[in-house]
């Protein structure tokens, strides 16, 4: 069978010609072995696996054991459950004979390894054990045994060293569940890896803390080379900043938390070799935001701090940018399509610009006019909106923030707009394609006034928002008179619709596909604090904010989050340290607004004017165990009602302050 796959790696490391009969093959042994023979089964049953294979490894080579799981899955797919019991056996038995083999090997010391220079050293296992103990030195529950029975399966003669490194890491990884110190291991082992590319020590090794500072200066000189970061950075003080870098704070990471941060985090050369340690990712935030202070350096140092103990984590784009040629450090976004084509593409291109720099973006859709009303430039009729979102979809897919994360959208309409049928499927999994938006979120801005209707049962009348503007524009009692004149007018174009059997709808695609969200108009608007400068037309990608909006302003919301159990000590909150780490995090999200960069003018407008932030809280639970409290309690409501409240004055006073 014709497959593009044209090598596989084998269990030695060599890499030989891909055969896919070798494929077909195992497929009739382990049928053979239940007692089945159809030559049709074993082509099919191959056909799918070679697609399959295609598919994952069009780009890189498979290993034998790639191979093996893919066609134990779809034996398992195809519902021949006892021929996967054997072929899955005949797997673990042949398993078992490679090791005993290897093992014999080591103990004949007949294994070799080969070293990054090329040149062959004996295996030596006490080196793994020796390697391994010193690493995980203050960690308990550790079998380091079990971890090199796990790794002597997956070693072969002149394997290389860097493959000896990925099966220790994971023969750890897979302990991870057993006892919560692996974890700490396993990112100890990829700290061990990080020191050694970037700045040639071990883990273990005495002198790392030393070199790990001294090498703080290369990092920032290198990022400028390579034009990843600001060449501001250089007019720190460097010497006093490497000083207050503490590298024994990367043991706080546990390995989930670190791979993360290795694979989206920390910075790359245009090579995509990663050049940036978690303390120097740490200081570079600290730096960027600090640009513009006039004593940099103390504020950059008391940044750190309070990022590197994880007091305050900074939000995603405050991580990717900060300090770096383009520093977008803006969480949120929120803007407003207009009705017009040149308005709505220029939505699609601002999204594209925001969403570049990792800003998350919140889209209002509702001005737009719907599918049929009347177009009077050209005589026609209005494809209506869905179209539009189809392609605001696909502008959220193609522009993927750097290849670090999917761009982040959300689509908002009012629900007395003429589509809103139609929108509330969007997410829908079957129907017709070209009117789906699966890669987007949905959210629905309600009235109370609609809510009313649902309660009595009543109907609810729908429009285009070209022949009823006043519904866009208000809110309140002044959008039930405007909503209650257009009723009678009895418009051309409306649709009236049962209030209750919109709801049951919307709810339902509530149920099937977690959308589309329901965010209430007239609650928001009445506790706008800036009602005074406009409406609230609709939230952020994540539904936690509310900002006006409008065609010269396109909000903007500056994030972080404080780590509420990092308060705890001696059994309760420790209120100077909250009081200290909020009055930091409100002076690192005000100044984010004054160093960003903005991908266009309506959020610069926007962010200088309002300069909107928000503190949120993580950590919560770990609080409460700390504290032990029953989340199930009174004792639990009180807390919250006390902590957040602390939170907010500290966080209103240094606002206040500055």
């Amino acid at each position: 069978m014709f497959t593009i796959i044209t090598k596989i790696k084998k269990r030695d490391g060599r890499e030989v010609v891909f055969d896919s009969e070798k494929i077909r093959s195992a497929i009739k042994k382990a049928f053979l072995a239940s007692n089945i023979l159809d030559e049709k089964i074993f082509d099919s049953l191959t056909e799918q696996s070679l697609k399959i294979l295609e598919s994952k490894y069009e780009n890189t080579i498979p290993t034998v054991e790639n191979v093996q799981d893919i066609v134990e899955n779809i034996i398992i797919l195809n519902n021949y459950a006892s021929v996967a019991k054997s072929y899955i056996l005949y797997r673990e038995k042949h398993k078992e004979i490679r090791a005993k083999k290897i093992l014999e090997e080591i103990k004949e010391k007949k294994l070799n390894i080969k070293k990054q220079d090329g040149s062959l050293e004996l295996f030596d296992q006490s080196k793994i054990n020796k390697k391994i103990e010193n690493i995980s030195s203050g960690l308990s529950g550790i079998d380091f045994d079990a971890i090199a029975k796990e790794v002597s399966k997956t070693i072969y003669n002149e394997v290389p060293i860097k493959e000896i490194k990925k099966s220790v890491l994971n023969a750890v990884k897979l302990k991870i569940e057993k006892h919560y110190n692996y974890s700490y291991l396993a990112s100890r082992l990829l700290l061990d890896q990080l020191y050694q590319d970037i700045i040639g020590k071990e883990f273990s090794d005495d002198s790392l803390t030393i070199s790990y500072k001294e090498k703080f200066k290369e990092y920032i000189k290198k990022g400028i080379v390579e034009d990843v970061l600001n060449k501001e950075l250089a007019e720190f003080d460097l010497d006093k900043l490497s000083i207050a870098i503490n590298p024994k704070r990367d043991e706080k990471f546990m390995y989930l938390g670190l791979q993360t941060l290795y694979d989206r985090y920390l910075l790359r050369t245009r090579k995509k070799d990663v050049f940036e340690l978690p303390q120097y990712l740490w200081m570079r935030v600290a730096m960027g935001i600090a640009l513009k202070e006039n004593d940099k350096e103390k504020y950059a140092i008391e940044f750190y701090n309070t990022l590197s103990q994880m007091h305050v984590v900074s939000s995603t784009p405050t991580l990717f940018n900060s300090g770096t040629t383009h520093s977008q450090m803006s969480s949120c976004y929120v803007n407003t399509a207009e009705d017009s084509i040149i308005g709505i593409f220029k939505t699609y291109s601002d999204c594209a610009r925001l969403s570049k720099w990792a800003g998350g973006i919140g889209t209002d859709w509702t001005k737009v006019r719907a599918k049929g009303a009347k177009i009077y430039a050209t005589n026609g009729e209005s494809q209506g909106l869905i179209p539009f979102i189809k392609i605001y979809n696909d502008v959220a897919l193609a522009v993927n923030q750097g290849g670090k994360r999917r761009g982040a959208m959300a689509a908002y309409l009012e629900v007395w707009h003429k589509d809103i049928e139609e929108f509330i499927e969007l997410k829908k999994n079957t129907g017709d394609e070209r009117r789906r938006a699966h890669d987007i979120h949905t959210a629905v801005m309600i009235p109370d006034l609609f809510m009313k209707r649902v309660k009595e049962k009543g109907k609810w009348t729908l429009f285009s928002p070209d022949i009823a503007p006043e519904l866009y524009s208000s809110y309140g009692k002044i959008f039930d008179e405007a909503y209650l004149k257009y009723e009678k007018e009895n418009l051309p174009g409306s649709k009236e619709v049962n209030a209750l059997d919109l709801w049951k709808k919307l709810l339902t695609m509530v149920y099937e596909t977690g959308h589309p969200w329901l965010t209430w108009k007239d609650p928001i608007n009445i506790r706008n604090n800036q009602s005074h400068k406009g409406m609230v037309h609709s939230s952020n990608l994540c539904t936690e904010i509310t900002i006006n909006t409008s065609e010269k302003e396109t909000a903007v919301c500056n994030l972080a989050s404080l780590n509420l159990s990092k308060m705890v000590h001696d059994g309760k909150i420790d209120d100077e340290l909250l009081s200290k780490t909020v009055t930091t995090a409100i002076r690192m999200l005000d100044n984010v607004i004054d160093v960003n960069f903005y991908p266009i003018v309506e959020a610069k407008n926007s962010n200088m004017e309002n300069r909107p932030i928000g503190l949120g809280v993580m950590g919560y639970q770990d609080t409460l165990y700390q504290l032990k409290i029953d989340f199930d309690s009174e004792e639990n409501i009180a807390f919250a009602d006390e902590s957040m409240e602390k939170i907010s004055y500290h966080a209103i006073l240094a606002s206040s302050k500055l």
